[in-house]
């Protein structure tokens, strides 16, 4: 009997099955290239890093950095996009909060209250990021370093990162005291309370020495979001609060 064409079938597998495996193997010298430059430009300028330590540090060659980055600059801004594409993942609760604002009405019955409901969802879920996260420490003095000494990753972590973010609690705060969008008083609170979760990230050292933790685990990650949440219930209930210039 003529035997069958089934060998042909076997050998498509096994050609996917090596592409699958070229993929992953691809993807992982990517990620241990873009781990290794979150924590070399963290601790040192962008001039200050070459790509050869960069290339020493990922384990990799001068040419497969290359390959995947181009030059140091495009590495740099794939570190940037890399850390604005890992908030995004972790923080959905800014996408709620913003479909919030335009649902609500400023005359509702509660309408404040719901906006302070939503404003802790989203400042819990930073917090959760930024403070309890073990992933958010790799790239922490990457983040400070251009906060301190803008590079060429300071556009993208602005436009994708700070300035949304920065704007969306100005405008829920502002909702909160019933003002316009664009109240200078309700951005300054929203870069104060931003802020001062940058205290517990990139001045982790100092934080925990004056706290007295050995490190941040949910207990203590619980006592940071109770003082969060209360700052957010004093909004619109204290008299102090200035009004912006006319």
């Amino acid at each position: 009997m003529p035997k069958t064409a089934a060998p042909k079938k076997n050998k498509t597998t096994k050609l996917r099955a090596a592409a699958s495996a070229g993929y992953r193997k691809g993807d992982e010298t990517r990620q241990r290239i873009l781990d290794a430059a979150l924590k070399a430009f963290g601790e040192a300028s962008f001039k200050a890093v070459t790509t050869r330590r960069l290339a020493e540090a990922a384990g990799v060659s001068l040419p497969t950095l290359q390959y995947y980055f181009g030059d140091k600059e495009g590495l740099y801004r794939a570190c940037a996009e890399t850390i604005v594409e890992r908030y995004r993942r972790h923080t959905g609760a800014a996408a709620q909060a913003a479909r919030a604002l335009n649902e609500q009405v400023l005359s509702d019955d509660g309408a404040a209250e719901a906006t302070r409901a939503q404003l802790k969802a989203l400042i819990r879920a930073l917090a959760g990021f930024l403070v309890g996260s073990t992933e958010a420490e790799r790239w922490a003095h990457f983040v400070a370093r251009e906060l301190r000494d803008p590079g060429p990753a300071f556009e993208i972590l602005y436009e994708n990162l700070w300035r949304p973010g920065v704007e969306i609690v100005a405008r829920l705060i502002a909702r909160i005291l019933g003002r316009p969008q664009s109240d200078p008083a309700a951005r300054i609170q929203a870069l104060l309370l931003i802020s001062s979760l940058l205290a517990f990230q990139s001045g982790r050292s100092i934080s925990l020495r004056t706290m007295h933790w050995p490190s941040i685990g949910p207990k203590e990650l619980a006592m940071v979001l109770a003082s969060l949440d209360a700052q957010i219930d004093a909004i619109g209930r204290n008299p102090a609060v200035p009004d912006g210039p006319s």
